[in-house]
C-alpha cells in the first residue's frame, strides 16, 4: 500500500537517482528483525542454510550500504556488489532507464563501486542473520583482470557467506571474454587457488544468458573442474526481444520481464550441460511465486530477484516466500530441495 502510494514520486525522478535514495532510506530506517519463515522454505545450498530460496540479485545494493534493511524485507539471502579492488565511477549518466511499459530496465552502470575496502567492513558489521554474497569484479583500467578477481576472492572470503565472480556483465568492455577458453579456466583456478588459504568460502559463477550451446558446455566443464559451488544464471542480456518503451533503443544490459523467456532458456541448458551436479541460481525476470516455481521446478536450488522490485515494490520478496510455501504444499513438498527440477 505504501510503495504504491510512493511510486509516483520514485517514478519522477531520475531512476539512478531514485534508486540511491531508495538504498539510502533503507539503510537508515529503523528496521524489525526479519520474520520467521516456514520450515518448508528452509533449504541447503553449497553448505550454507538459506532461511528461503529468495534472494536479492547483486547490482541492488552495490556497496552494502542496506544489507540489514534488505534481509527485514524477507530476503533468504542477500548479495551486494559488484565490488571491484579499487574505487571507480562506471560509466557515464545517464546509464540507468526504465522501460515501464515493458516493466524491464536496462542500464550501462560499468561496476561503479566504491570498492572492496569501503564495503567489506560495512559488510561486517551487519546486526542480522541470513546468508550474505558478495559479487566480485575487475576494474575497467586494470592490466592483469584475473589479478583483480584474486584479490576479491581473497579479502571478500574474509566477509561473505559466498563470493561470485562475475564475468557477465556487458557493460565492461571485453569482461565478458572471461567466459570462454583458457581465459576460463585461469580465471577460475585463480579464484580457487585464492581462497584455499582461508576457509573455503564457496565460490559462485555469474554468466551471461547470450551463450551458445558449446559455451555453455564448457562453462560447465570449467565449473566443475575448478570447484565452483554454483552458478547464476544468468546475468542481464544484450539481445533485444520486442520492446515497447521510447528507452528501448539505450545500449547496455536488459532486465526484467523480457528477459524471462531467455533465462527461463539458459537455465534449462544448463541443468542439462551440468547433469544436476552444481547447484543453479535462478535470476531474470521473475517477478512472483508461480514464476519463482517455475524456475526451481526447472532445476533452481535458489532465485534472485532485482528488476521487479522497481515496479513491485518492496514486499515483493515476503509475496514470493509466502506463495511459494502455498506451492509447495499443494504439490506435496515437504521441502524446496524435493521440488527442484522436478518439472
Amino acid at each position: 500500500m505504501l510503495f504504491s502510494l510512493l511510486r509516483p514520486a520514485l517514478f519522477a525522478l531520475d531512476a539512478e537517482r531514485a534508486h540511491g535514495l531508495t538504498i539510502a532510506l533503507l539503510g537508515l530506517a529503523p528496521l524489525p528483525a526479519p520474520r520467521s519463515t516456514p520450515v518448508s522454505l528452509q533449504t541447503t545450498v553449497a553448505g550454507l542454510d538459506f532461511a528461503n530460496p529468495v534472494g536479492l540479485a547483486a547490482g541492488v545494493d552495490k556497496d552494502g550500504r542496506a544489507i540489514d534493511g534488505f534481509f527485514a524485507l524477507g530476503f533468504g539471502s542477500v548479495e551486494i556488489g559488484t565490488l571491484t579492488p579499487l574505487p571507480q565511477g562506471g560509466n557515464a549518466k545517464p546509464r540507468l532507464f526504465r522501460l515501464v511499459e515493458d516493466k524491464a530496465v536496462i542500464n550501462r552502470m560499468g561496476f561503479n563501486n566504491g570498492g572492496l575496502a569501503a564495503a567489506l567492513p560495512r559488510a561486517d558489521r551487519r546486526r542480522f542473520g541470513g546468508v550474505l554474497g558478495v559479487n566480485v569484479g575487475a576494474n575497467k583500467d586494470t592490466t592483469d583482470r584475473i589479478a583483480d578477481y584474486r584479490t576479491g576472492v581473497l579479502h571478500a572470503s574474509d566477509v561473505a557467506d559466498y563470493v561470485t565472480i562475475n564475468i557477465s556483465s556487458p557493460n565492461t568492455p571485453g569482461l565478458r571474454d572471461l567466459q570462454h577458453g583458457s581465459d576460463l579456466i585461469d580465471l577460475l583456478a585463480a579464484c580457487d587457488e585464492a581462497r584455499m588459504g582461508g576457509s573455503r568460502t564457496p565460490l559462485f559463477l555469474k554468466v551471461a544468458p547470450d551463450l551458445d550451446a558449446a559455451a555453455i558446455d564448457a562453462i560447465a566443464r570449467a565449473a566443475a573442474d575448478h570447484h565452483i559451488d554454483a552458478l547464476i544464471v544468468s546475468n542481464t542480456t544484450i539481445s533485444r526481444p520486442a520492446l515497447r518503451s521510447p528507452n528501448a533503443g539505450e545500449s547496455g544490459g536488459l532486465s526484467g520481464a523480457p528477459l524471462a523467456a531467455l533465462a527461463r532458456q539458459r537455465l534449462t541448458d544448463f541443468r542439462a550441460a551440468t547433469g544436476g551436479a552444481i547447484p543453479l541460481i535462478s535470476v531474470g525476470g521473475i517477478d512472483g511465486a508461480a514464476e519463482a516455481y517455475a524456475r526451481i521446478r526447472s532445476g533452481a536450488s535458489l532465485v534472485q530477484l532485482y528488476t521487479a522490485l522497481v515496479y513491485r515494490g518492496p514486499g515483493l520478496a515476503r509475496t514470493i516466500a509466502r506463495g511459494l510455501a502455498e506451492l509447495l504444499e499443494r504439490d506435496g513438498f515437504a521441502t524446496v530441495a524435493e521440488a527442484v527440477g522436478t518439472g
